[in-house]
């Protein structure tokens, strides 16, 4: 089996080298040709774990071809996956001028029957604008070829994504035709031989089932930061009310932690643009607008607190800042609350120091040398009043609290905005949670 999938960001490059390693002769497309260059070279420009040593296994197999035309292969390849981005355009709407254009090109170049595959996050209804475009495109031609859509939307977290992909708890696929429905059952037959549920449905559903997925992991997260917020005010512990209702069969224990928001690829560029959706279709989508706005909130969580604890003036206070990346296992800083933390922190004339174990050279093309980067995390809190925990990696856990506390200024201070450290352990560090 051949197939092509356009598209080379987290969705595109690790379902490429998923799809190589289960025996699929892929070869993925991007129009960046020097990022195409690097990774025929293995050199992937994503951190993900174990996504490198995949690339290059299924490279030197010859599984794995990595091209800028999609032209080239288009009419060698039995379906071709539309994995390109659909940021937020000036509306919070998907942008899906990427997605368009892939299908004009296939439209444009199509010689022989072909399965076309949405895999970006896309507005129900785009698959069938998709079909479209590749309509008007034939006709502008004055040939008749076949062809069949589908929709197969992605569930991967990122710093999990390989684990994800083959072991997945679900694969959904939106079909309308046999056709489709018989080349999506033979693509994903190692899946049904290991007994993973792969969910047909109609490709509107596919489309909603994405956004409806990540709208409620985002609620859960975004109840039980407003939940943790009234905990401070009553005197309650969040984390005892998290065992409390986590242990409820019906609510269970996922993505009920309390923190400092979530941010990513995808959770705020999906809730924002189901939220138009709504309006767009002349409803409004209320509680996916109070998660959203609970979550920009949650944000500033850490700078509020730091703000009352030293007062009006934070000027030329240090701040250490541990964790950049939106979550531990990625690079990406895509709506990082890090990123929020340290405007606010600039705005008041601190001195910041960052460390994070991975997304260094990420902030840095962000922001440049207005933070200074420390190697560690012991020297990152080198003479500083505070420290702002912020993403929670492993090596964050376990620190020698005696050595940080010595090296930090009289009457240290740590804001933990994962509720992760025992204050217990602390050494006389003043130690702050959320919630």
């Amino acid at each position: 089996m051949k197939i092509a999938i356009v598209g080379t960001g987290y969705v595109g490059l690790v379902s490429g080298a998923c799809f190589a390693d289960l025996g699929i002769n892929v070869t993925c497309i991007d129009t960046n040709q020097e990022k195409i260059n690097n990774l025929k070279k293995g050199i992937i420009p994503i951190y993900e774990p174990n996504l490198d040593s995949l690339v290059i296994r299924n490279l030197k197999a010859n599984r794995l071809i990595f091209s800028t035309e999609l032209t080239e292969v288009l009419n060698n390849v039995e379906a071709v996956f539309i994995a390109v981005g659909t940021p937020s355009n000036e509306n919070n709407a998907a942008d899906l001028k990427y997605v368009f254009e892939v299908a004009k090109t296939i439209g444009q170049h199509l010689t022989t029957p072909i399965v076309i595959v949405t895999k970006s996050t896309v507005p129900v209804g785009t698959s069938q604008k998709i079909k479209k475009i590749i309509e008007k495109e034939l006709k502008k031609r004055n040939v008749n070829i076949e062809f069949d859509i589908a929709s197969n939307p992605e569930f991967l977290k990122e710093g999990n994504a390989i684990a994800d992909f083959m072991k997945p708890d679900r694969v959904v696929v939106g079909i309308e035709s046999e056709k489709a429905k018989n080349f999506m059952t033979r693509l994903y037959t190692p899946m049904l031989l290991n007994n993973f549920r792969v969910i047909f449905m109609d490709i509107a559903s596919a489309e909603m089932t994405k956004y409806a997925a990540n709208a409620m992991l985002a609620t859960r997260i975004s109840f039980m930061n407003d939940i943790a917020n009234l905990c401070e005010c009553v005197g309650a512990d969040v984390n005892m009310v998290r065992k409390g209702i986590g242990s409820d069969k019906r609510i269970g224990g996922n993505f009920l932690y309390s923190g400092c928001g979530y941010g990513g690829s995808c959770f705020p560029k999906d809730i924002r643009a189901l939220i138009q959706i709504g309006e767009e279709n002349n409803y409004e989508m209320k509680v996916i607008k109070a998660v959203d706005e609970v979550n920009n909130e949650q944000k500033l969580v850490l700078f509020k607190k730091l703000k009352k604890h030293f007062g009006t003036s934070l000027k030329n206070k240090k701040i250490a800042i541990w964790g950049l990346s939106f979550k531990p296992e990625t690079d990406d800083m895509r709506e990082s609350p890090a990123l929020v933390l340290i405007e606010k922190l600039l705005q008041e004339g601190c001195k910041i120091t960052v460390y994070d174990p991975i997304a260094m050279n990420e902030c840095k093309a962000r922001i440049g040398d207005v933070v200074d980067y420390a190697k560690d995390l012991y020297e990152s809190v080198d003479d500083a009043n505070a420290i702002l925990h912020v993403t929670e990696w492993k090596e964050f856990r376990m620190p020698n609290w005696d050595i940080v506390k010595k090296l930090m200024k009289p009457n240290p201070t740590l804001f933990d905005g994962r509720n992760v450290f025992n204050e217990k352990e602390l050494k006389g560090i003043k130690y702050f949670k959320i919630g």
